[in-house]
């Protein structure tokens, strides 16, 4: 929760300097979103590939369970092609590229920003933002309403890390492998549909 409230708190700051004027427009083009991306995705990779019980633990999985990620995709991706139904002015690939992120907003939101534009871009950051909040606040009646696999499948690409702990406390420590695994596995589908659904 603090992590969330913290990233919209740079968020807002950086909304006030850009209509303030404090930061020249055109200061961060795209050279400076790249190189950012550049850095973060370099971050993911040491931070996997550092963590060596990952393929240990991956292996006592119930096979069936590995299914979780295809599945939160998969639902993902039909609830963002039946909103685009009542959003006029967006296509159903904007809503596809959008629903992509499944919470990872770093990524999806500056390759939006970049296939798309600002306006989309802002769309994503927000959307996946606010999948992260919801898990977040509302995992206790997920789990009671839906289920323990409920909290996971809405973090999306967030159950490996920010929203770990409340999926963890409300599931219990026994998924704290297929929450990770679960995690890594959306997270590392995020830049191909992203880029697939904005291309087409």
């Amino acid at each position: 929760m603090k992590n969330s409230l913290i990233i919209i708190l740079f968020f807002a700051a950086g909304i006030a300097s850009g209509l303030s004027g404090l930061i020249p427009s055109g200061v961060l083009g795209d050279g400076a979103s790249r190189i950012a991306l550049c850095a973060l995705m370099f971050c993911v990779g040491i931070s996997i590939g550092s963590d060596s019980t990952v393929l240990g633990n991956l292996r006592r999985l119930d096979p069936r369970l590995l299914l979780l990620p295809l599945m939160t995709i998969t639902g993902t991706l039909a609830g963002s092609a039946i909103v685009s139904i009542n959003l006029p002015g967006r296509s159903v690939t904007d809503c596809l590229a959008v629903g992509s992120g499944f919470g990872y907003y770093s990524l999806s939101s500056i390759f939006i920003n970049e296939y798309k534009g600002t306006e989309l871009g802002t769309v994503a950051l927000l959307a996946n933002i606010m999948r992260e909040i919801i898990t977040l606040l509302g995992a206790p009646l997920m789990v009671r309403w839906f289920g323990k696999l409920a909290p996971i499948s809405a973090g999306g690409a967030t159950s490996m890390d920010t929203t770990l702990p409340i999926i963890v406390r409300c599931s219990g420590e026994e998924y704290v492998i297929l929450s990770i695994v679960h995690g890594f596995a959306v997270d590392f589908s995020v830049p191909f549909l992203v880029t697939l659904f904005c291309n087409l």
